[in-house]
């Protein structure tokens, strides 16, 4: 099988296509990639022709796309990014320090360098920063033979994304968007045909500035190949296609999956992150989560008297106040991912909260069940028994219940629900679950109501 180290020390362009024909999966390619060393670098930027280009650097990171162009001469990296939809070239070229950026974007011809600029100018997370400019249109008054000769000058002038060319988009003279046709049914349609008879008019669409995740997940919801983005006026800008929406729903995907895990996204791919940069994203949230933790302490010196009454009361606290965080993560797993799918919102929680209470009052009884059997099993007495039972009920409802409103509110106030951390959760759960375990315990145990 071709390597990539291979297929560069070799001046046939033939083995370095043979090497993307061997190794379609992207991973393969990136770990390749940065295993290469500079002057492999350099090597390999020359012998790109264009469309090899957009075969290699449109499917791979842009940050890795991106530290592969500064190992070429401007004109280069400019010739290179000539040859990528404008949304990839767009992408890559935020990657890059702004003066590299500038001087390879000077190195463009004047039309590209406009499109470029004017998506770079566009915040990274909205619709508008991610889209490709170069829509097909052409006029409600034009008929079948004459919208197709124009697509066709259209597409000669500027090539066109093959998912953002499955739709032909109805404008008028100032560009506002009027309705839309797919390109099947205008190749199909009987020459002569009104572009009003095929325009549909009830179009799905997202304004520059949306959310890029909200736009994604509009196209993916609506199953559509590309989506319109338009500007106050209604003009068209240009569409959102369904691959960029994939990957900017699996990129949420992967941010969501962080920060449940306690830490701040990395931004880059791991093997690209330094200890520091893991350092400076999950320290913050350990601070967070030691401060709000330390209040367990004070529960703990706050119970001290009753702890040194009835020693075996200790024996159980690990155990209730790990299945309280447990609870409360199963729950926030599935509403964080609903609430980021848009199939929940806080509206539900009248819905949400019967069902998971429902199953807690279930979950409840059995682990109540259990832990009187352990308790047994130490044989701790009855009265400690039966607090220990009733508390792992008690600290499982409480833990449903908040977890089942706090991703809910969270959403309803646009802050991202992923922050419900399984460790946040857990954290505090567990100091209220000691609240709940003692208060129990001093109304059950004999010895402590004294």
């Amino acid at each position: 099988m071709t390597t990539l180290a291979s297929a560069i020390t070799t001046p046939d362009p033939a083995a370095l296509e043979e090497w993307l024909d061997e190794t379609p999966d992207r991973g393969d390619r990136e770990r390749q990639l940065r295993e290469l060393a500079t002057p492999d670098r350099t090597r390999l930027v020359a012998a790109l022709q264009p469309q090899l280009a957009d075969r290699l650097l449109a499917v791979i990171e842009p940050r890795t796309a991106a530290n592969l162009l500064t190992s070429a001469s401007p004109a280069t990296a400019a010739g290179l990014l000539a040859a990528l939809d404008s949304d990839i070239a767009a992408d890559i070229l935020r990657e890059l320090p702004e003066s590299t950026a500038v001087a390879l974007i000077g190195a463009l011809p004047p039309a590209r360098a406009l499109v470029l600029n004017g998506l770079l100018s566009w915040p990274p997370d909205s619709a508008a920063a991610h889209m490709v400019p170069e829509a097909l249109v052409i006029s409600k008054d034009q008929d079948v033979d004459s919208a197709l000769r124009q697509l066709r000058e259209q597409t000669a002038a500027a090539p066109v994304d093959s998912l953002a060319a499955a739709y032909v988009y109805v404008v008028d003279d100032d560009r506002r968007l009027l309705g839309v046709v797919s390109l099947q049914h205008l190749v199909l349609a009987a020459p002569g045909t009104p572009v009003t008879d095929l325009t549909e008019t009830d179009i799905i669409t997202v304004t520059a500035d949306t959310d890029e995740e909200v736009a994604a997940r509009t196209l993916t919801d609506n199953r559509l190949a590309a989506l319109p983005v338009i500007d106050e006026n209604s003009t068209l800008l240009g569409v959102i296609t369904a691959d960029v929406a994939a990957d900017i729903v699996e990129d949420e995907t992967t941010e969501d999956a962080e920060r449940q895990g306690g830490s701040e996204p990395l931004d880059v791919p791991y093997l690209d992150a330094s200890p520091v940069r893991l350092w400076r994203k999950r320290v913050i949230w350990l601070l967070v989560l030691f401060i709000a933790e330390a209040y367990t302490g004070t529960v703990l010196r706050y119970f001290e008297d009753e702890l040194d009454a009835v020693v075996s009361l200790a024996f159980f606290i690990p155990l209730l106040v790990g299945t309280g965080g447990n609870t409360g993560t199963q729950i926030t797993t599935t509403l964080v991912r609903a609430a980021s799918t848009g199939e929940v919102g806080l509206r539900d929680l009248r819905k949400v909260l019967p069902k998971e209470l429902s199953a807690a009052v279930m979950i409840s009884a059995t682990m109540a069940a259990v832990g009187l059997v352990r308790a047994w099993t130490l044989g701790v007495g009855w009265p400690v028994m039966i607090t220990v039972s009733i508390s792992l009920a008690a600290i499982v409802l409480w833990s449903a219940l908040v977890a089942s409103i706090l991703p809910l509110l969270l959403t309803k106030t646009r802050i991202d629900p992923a922050v419900v951390s399984a460790p946040m959760i857990a954290t505090i759960v567990d100091g209220t679950g000691l609240l709940i375990y003692f208060m129990i315990a001093k109304a059950i145990i004999p010895e402590l109501g004294q």
